[in-house]
C-alpha cells in the first residue's frame, strides 16, 4: 500500500532557509501591524488634528507597503512548494497552513457582525460565503477578516502557479499553456498588484540559479534600492490597481521593491546582517499570526483607550502609551495563536514540522516544514 500524504517523507534541501527573507516577512508584519495602529488612530480618533494626520501620512504608507513586500517574499518561497508536490498535495498543505487559522477569525468576525451589525454591506449571505471561499474578488464584495483581501491574492497566485506549472512543465500541454498564460495574463491585467508575486517567483529562480550581483556594486545597490523604497512607499499610498499603474512612481516602487529584496537575501549582504538575529527570526515565524490577530486586538485597545479616556489631545504622549500597551499585549496573543491554531493543524494532519531550521525552531519552538505566504519555507522559503 503506497504511503499516505501525512506520511510520506520529503527530502529536504539544504540551505534552503534564508535568514533574510524570513527576517523581512517578520520586519513587514510589524510594519503593516503598527502602520494600522496609526492609521487607525488618524481616521478614528485624531481625525480632528490635522497636524497629527499629516505627521503620521509618511510612516503610515511606509508601514502599508508591508503588504506588497510580504506579496513578494510569497511568489519567492512558494515555487518551490509548486514544482515540489502534486497538484492535489500542494493544494492539502497550503489548506492546512493556511485555513484553519483564515477560518477562526473570519468565523470571529461574521459572529462580531452577526450581533453588532457594525458592517451590514458584509451580513449578506453572498459576502460570508465568498469571503469563505476567497471568492470575493469576484463577487465584488469585501473579504471579511481585516487584512484578508491579500489572502484572496495568495490564494489565486497559488493556484494560477500550480496549474501553470502542472500544465506546462509537467504535462507539457501547447494549447493548456497558452490558455493558461492567457489567464494569468488576463488577472495581471485586472490585477496589477498581483505582479508583485511575479517578480518574487522570477527572484527565486534566479537566486536558485547562483545570479548574483557583484560583491563591489551589492551593498551600495542594496542601500539605495532600500532607501528608494523607503522614500517611495512613505511618500505615495498606492493599491496598486490599474487606475494607480499610470503613475511612474508605482512602476517605480514595483520595480524597486524585489530588486531590494532580490539584493537583500544574499548571504553576505547587510540585511542578512541586521534581520538575522532570533528577534527578527521569531516575527517572522509568527508573522501569519500576528497578521490576521493584529486588527482585533488593535480594535480591543482602542475601544479601552475611549472608555477610559486615555487619547488625549496631548496625542504624543498617548500615542507613545497605546503603542507601549498594544504592541507587547498582540505579540503574546499572536504567540498562543500562532502555536494553538497556526502550527497545530498542519503538524496533526502532516506529522511534520514546518521549518527544520535551527534558527526559526530556537525562537519559536517546534514548528511546521511548509511554508505560507508569511512564513519562510525552509525547504523551498510563509509571515
Amino acid at each position: 500500500m503506497a504511503p499516505s500524504l501525512r506520511s510520506r517523507p520529503r527530502p529536504a534541501k539544504g540551505g534552503d532557509f534564508n535568514p533574510a527573507a524570513h527576517g523581512l516577512r517578520g520586519l513587514a508584519s510589524m510594519m503593516v501591524f503598527w502602520a494600522h495602529l496609526l492609521g487607525g488612530t488618524a481616521e478614528h480618533v485624531y481625525a480632528h488634528d490635522q497636524d497629527y494626520v499629516d505627521l503620521i501620512f509618511g510612516p503610515w504608507s511606509f508601514g502599508a507597503w508591508g503588504v506588497e513586500l510580504f506579496f513578494v517574499i510569497s511568489g519567492f518561497v512558494i515555487l518551490p512548494s509548486v514544482m515540489r508536490y502534486s497538484m492535489r498535495e500542494f493544494a492539502l498543505r497550503r489548506f492546512f497552513r493556511l485555513y484553519p487559522l483564515f477560518f477562526a477569525f473570519t468565523l470571529l468576525f461574521v459572529v462580531l457582525n452577526g450581533l453588532t451589525n457594525a458592517y451590514p454591506d458584509l451580513n449578506t449571505r453572498v459576502a460570508v460565503i465568498a469571503g469563505f471561499l476567497f471568492l470575493n474578488l469576484f463577487t465584488h464584495t469585501e473579504q471579511l477578516t481585516p487584512n484578508a483581501w491579500s489572502l484572496t491574492f495568495e490564494v489565486i497566485f497559488y493556484a494560477l502557479a500550480s496549474l501553470s506549472y502542472f500544465v506546462a512543465i509537467r504535462k507539457r500541454s501547447a494549447i493548456g499553456t497558452v490558455l493558461v498564460a492567457a489567464l494569468c495574463w488576463a488577472f495581471l491585467i485586472r490585477y496589477p498588484i498581483a505582479l508583485f508575486f511575479v517578480t518574487g517567483a522570477l527572484a527565486r529562480i534566479a537566486f536558485d540559479a547562483g545570479l548574483k550581483p557583484h560583491a563591489q556594486i551589492a551593498r551600495p545597490a542594496e542601500v539605495a534600492l532600500a532607501l528608494l523604497c523607503i522614500w517611495l512607499a512613505g511618500s505615495h499610498r498606492f493599491g496598486f490597481s490599474q487606475a494607480d499603474m499610470a503613475s511612474p512612481y508605482a512602476w517605480a516602487l514595483m520595480l524597486a521593491t524585489p530588486g531590494y529584496f532580490y539584493l537583500a537575501i544574499q548571504p553576505d549582504s547587510l540585511s542578512t546582517r541586521l534581520f538575522g538575529g532570533r528577534a527578527i527570526a521569531y516575527l517572522g515565524t509568527v508573522s501569519y499570526s500576528l497578521y490576521l490577530l493584529h486588527p482585533y486586538s488593535y480594535f480591543a485597545m482602542r475601544a479601552l483607550f475611549d472608555r477610559f479616556g486615555l487619547f488625549t489631545d496631548d496625542w504624543g504622549l498617548s500615542m507613545a502609551l497605546f503603542f507601549l500597551v498594544t504592541t507587547p499585549l498582540t505579540l503574546l496573543a499572536t504567540h498562543v495563536v500562532h502555536r494553538s491554531l497556526e502550527v497545530w493543524p498542519y503538524r496533526r494532519f502532516f506529522h511534520q514540522r514546518v521549518y527544520r531550521s535551527d534558527k526559526a525552531e530556537a525562537v519559536a519552538g517546534p514548528a511546521e516544514k511548509d511554508g505560507h505566504p508569511f512564513e519562510h519555507h525552509p525547504e523551498k522559503p510563509t509571515g
